[in-house]
């Protein structure tokens, strides 16, 4: 038989189980929603380093398209391509190598749950090229 003191000392133990639980789910819901979010601004940054780069790649050297090559203008692609990042309210650094241009850009996350904030970086590369009737040349 039970005894009354013995029911009276299990009182309460379903509280700490609560408490446990409801703490561990509340981790993974951060984990969750903070890590979706950090994939969006991951996402994020990378579309904006991508259109950047477009646009970089827009601004060909003149003389070059003339020719044989197609160049893009360092100086006007690298103001194009800030010139997008700071309408996107990014940040971001600007690279030329011939006719490919990298953008690299940096967005901050800020969580919602846990304390794992920073920002991300995001990067992308356009190439101009050249086609004379369906053939890169």
């Amino acid at each position: 038989m039970n005894n009354p003191r013995q029911l009276r000392d299990e009182r309460g133990s379903i509280v700490l189980y609560f408490a446990i639980v409801t703490a561990a789910l509340m981790l993974v819901v951060g984990f969750v929603v903070d890590g979706a979010g950090r994939i969006r601004a991951t996402q994020q940054a990378d579309q904006v380093a991508r259109e950047a780069a477009r646009q970089a790649g827009q601004a060909l050297d003149v003389q070059a398209v003339r020719g044989a090559g197609v160049n893009v203008n360092p100086a006007a692609g690298r103001a194009a391509a800030l010139s997008y990042l700071a309408a996107a309210g990014v940040t971001g650094d600007v690279t030329f190598s011939g006719s490919t241009v990298r953008v690299r850009t940096e967005v901050a996350y800020t969580p919602l749950f846990l304390p794992l904030g920073g920002s991300v970086i995001g990067q992308g590369e356009a190439r101009t090229v050249r086609v004379l009737t369906g053939a890169e040349r």
